[in-house]
């Protein structure tokens, strides 16, 4: 359900996370689909533990994980102001003041060095402009990244607390150079392809991994999306999107 609201910043109002989440965003540029869901599903946070996203936008992810895990806390970098004072209003929106806080400001850029239990983050999918078709100024910054992918996963690994975990979701043709950079002191990585339909290569996969942990890499079974006819999503996916069921990702091999 999405309804228009009419601001000098052009937003829409939309339910996210079925109806958990009311969430304003940009009318024209980048806007939240199910990755933020997925990412915010995979944290797998303890009671108190202190997460933090890299480039929040306007919260989808953020107060998605907020509401998944009601006593973690979070908070949230965005270097765009304009996104960043959006996210600090749904931050609101959704009485969410004393769970979650912002910051503006370029998280790889940031000063936090061992401070989170948890670092997340769906990062620009591209790093080089001659990939794609040149977006519009309003979707380039969520689509290309001014850092290669390696600079967010460092960052993210030197702001995690020892034995704290990094989760992202990317495109799937990126497995080789995540797994390349999370080689470097992490373990128990587990990675979840998510597939669009049944029967058609992965798009995306959300990866975890823990800072300084030893244990095996686990690839888990593929997540189908979407059903057949008449069916938009599959019910374990619809589960996730709407809030009602987690992502497990369990760095863990059955043996038997």
């Amino acid at each position: 359900m999405t309804e228009r609201i009419e601001t000098a910043r052009a937003v829409s109002r939309t339910h996210y996370l079925g109806e958990q989440v009311l969430l304003d965003q940009p009318v024209k540029g980048y806007r939240a689909g199910i990755d933020a869901a997925l990412l915010a599903s995979a944290l797998n946070l303890k009671p108190g533990a202190l997460a933090c996203e890299f480039g929040c936008g306007a919260g989808a992810a953020l107060l998605s994980a907020a509401r998944l895990y009601p006593e973690a806390r979070f908070l949230g970098l965005e270097r765009d102001p304009e996104m960043a004072a959006l996210c600090a209003s749904n931050i609101a929106l959704n009485a969410l003041e004393g769970q979650v806080s912002l910051e503006t400001g370029d998280a790889l850029a940031a000063g936090y060095r061992e401070a989170f239990e948890a670092v997340f983050f769906n990062p620009p999918f591209f790093d080089d402009e001659s990939a794609l078709r040149p977006p519009s100024d309003s979707k380039r910054g969520a689509w290309i990244s001014d850092a290669p992918l390696d600079d967010w996963i460092r960052k993210g690994l030197k702001a995690l607390r020892p034995k704290g975990a990094l989760t992202l979701v990317h495109r799937a043709d990126r497995l080789p150079d995540i797994l390349a950079s999370l080689a470097r002191g992490t373990g128990d990585v587990v990675v979840q392809p998510i597939h669009s339909h049944a029967g058609k290569p992965a798009k995306r996969v959300v990866v975890r991994a823990v800072k300084g942990a030893r244990g095996p890499f686990t690839l888990l079974s593929g997540l189908v999306i979407h059903g057949g006819e008449g069916e938009r999503y599959r019910p374990e996916a619809l589960a996730i999107l709407h809030g009602r069921q987690r992502l497990s990702m369990r760095a863990s091999v059955e043996t038997g």
